[in-house]
């Protein structure tokens, strides 16, 4: 029996990046691109790399440009992360494995280190091959928790719990990660909203730019423990505007969204330094009319277009920046 398992990109539409601050965030799945697994039973557990994990180089220009895009360490230390992580939840709720060992392998098509979440997505679709193979079954809200321990406690990755969450439901879901919430019941309110009641929206990406998520948290993470004023206000007021979002998408308001997805870079700029490449993509987009904000922590943009000569517009224009324009599939 082989098991074949997905999950899917995801780009953060409005709070990004409160999730992390017990904020607000709004997100899409995007299935334009995916990571999928492959499982199937063996006489050994083995994990299969893939040409991306390799060791080998044909020069030292191939090996920078390979970290660049890929990171040091590829897709395996994900899966074995994925592996223990489940193999402890079990062990928590006292499930017990069925004595049987297999083989497992990734493929994905989501760009790399440009906010899409590719790390994360190889984690989820590695859960759900995992919970098929042994028969497991983990509560859905609580998924998304131990996906993210699979990054943050088993490799160090900084990370928050809204890409997560989208890849484990998928869709359209507002999530509220109120501090009360997460305190009572160990994860966020997740409120699906219905696609079909968004704008037409539209994705970029660099395809140049290959930069490791996570790095630029830190320093925002330390101010906000410290309860610097303006951060923690800040972070509030980006979470105010998912708030705001999820309002006037189901009352069926979705003008609002332009100025709102604006809003939220804008407050973003506020305590985040962001490279002049990024925001290169943002006044190319806003030049083009349709309103721009980042999908996660860079390299990719998100925004509200009108209609198709402004799509195609945007698609010239962020090309002259190397950036390629997709509509994303949601449903």
């Amino acid at each position: 029996m082989i098991i074949e398992t997905r999950a899917y990109a995801r780009a953060g539409l409005m709070g990004n990046p409160s999730d992390g601050f017990f904020g607000k965030t709004i997100s899409i799945s995007v299935r334009n691109f995916g990571a999928s697994i492959t499982l199937y039973e063996s006489p050994e557990l083995n994990i299969e790399p893939q040409p991306q994990d390799t060791n080998q180089f044909r020069s030292l220009y191939d090996l920078r440009d390979a970290v660049s895009t890929l990171g040091y360490h590829g897709g395996v230390p994900l899966l074995k992360a994925a592996i223990k992580t489940f193999v402890d939840h079990c062990d928590r709720e006292g499930i017990r494995l069925a004595n049987r060992n297999f083989s497992i392998r990734y493929n994905t098509s989501i760009p790399r280190q440009v906010g899409l979440s590719g790390s994360s997505a190889i984690i989820v679709a590695a859960f759900r091959a995992l919970m098929t193979f042994y028969n497991v079954e983990i509560p859905l809200p609580i998924l998304p928790n131990l996906v993210l321990g699979s990054e943050m406690d088993e490799l160090g990755i900084t990370a928050g719990l809204q890409d997560r969450v989208i890849q484990c439901y998928e869709g359209c879901v507002y999530m509220d990660f109120d501090r009360s919430i997460m305190d009572r019941q160990g994860h966020g309110e997740y409120e699906p909203l219905d696609p079909r009641l968004l704008p037409k929206l539209y994705i970029a990406y660099d395809t140049d730019l290959g930069k490791q998520s996570g790095r630029v948290h830190n320093d925002v993470r330390a101010r906000w423990l410290k309860g610097e004023e303006k951060v923690v206000q800040t972070l509030a007021d980006i979470a105010d505007v998912a708030q705001q979002g999820r309002d006037a998408i189901v009352n069926n308001q979705t003008h609002l969204l332009h100025d709102l997805i604006n809003r939220n870079f804008d407050l973003r700029t506020q305590i985040y330094n962001i490279s002049e490449r990024n925001l290169a993509l943002i006044r190319a987009a806003r030049a083009c009319g349709a309103s721009a904000s980042f999908t996660g922590s860079g390299g990719s943009i998100i925004g509200v277009y009108q209609d198709d000569t402004m799509l195609n517009q945007l698609f010239v224009e962020l090309r002259k920046l190397n950036a390629r324009v997709i509509k994303p599939f949601i449903n």
